[in-house]
């Protein structure tokens, strides 16, 4: 049992994880297929639509998040010179996937900060963890030319359409910055 002295400190504790929480950064990384060579693309248009489900019925049957994704590539790439085209022969496909899950931390900002009394003390947190991945496929190899992604805590992103757009935004920008010149 906890003494009353320490429930205080221990609920503070909560309030600090779930606040850094809700500001994690987002994780950003990208691989490039040896021998891509990305001044030569020019051209783009999208593959087929995703089948695979986000992780979440919020997300797969919202379609202002599927037309920002793609209006937010689109922009994008525009601005980096690519010419979207409605049919073949282009240089790229273009993929993206989203996923979402629960991510548990098993005490790690407790223990890190000694909040934790005895084992017993320590919970879990559990978030929501979100990841966008975009692909550029080169048309004529059929390979995967490059690949973006971005990871990030997305507490209570799914609620909220304004921020969640922000989310959408600010990972696709940092995603399609990160392609080869």
């Amino acid at each position: 049992m906890f003494a009353p002295t320490l429930k205080l400190p221990l609920l503070g504790a909560a309030l600090i994880a779930v606040a850094l929480a809700g500001c994690a950064t987002m994780t950003v990384r990208s691989y490039a297929e040896k021998g891509a060579t990305f001044p030569h693309y020019q051209t783009y248009m999208w593959g087929p639509a995703d089948e695979l489900t986000t992780g979440d019925p919020r997300l797969d049957n919202n379609p202002f998040f599927h037309d920002r994704v793609r209006a937010d590539v689109e922009k994008l790439l525009a601005a980096r010179g690519f010419k979207k085209q409605r049919a073949a022969p282009v240089d790229l496909t273009v993929h993206y996937h989203a996923s979402f899950r629960d991510r548990i931390d098993v005490n790690g900002i407790d223990r890190e900060y000694g909040y934790c009394e005895n084992v017993d003390s320590c919970r879990p947190y559990i978030s929501e963890a979100g990841t966008l991945t975009i692909d550029l496929v080169d048309t004529k190899t059929k390979r995967l030319a490059w690949r973006g992604l971005a990871e990030g805590i997305v507490n209570g992103v799914i609620e909220n359409q304004a921020w969640m757009e922000k989310q959408i935004d600010e990972a696709v920008t940092r995603i399609v910055e990160s392609i080869p010149r």
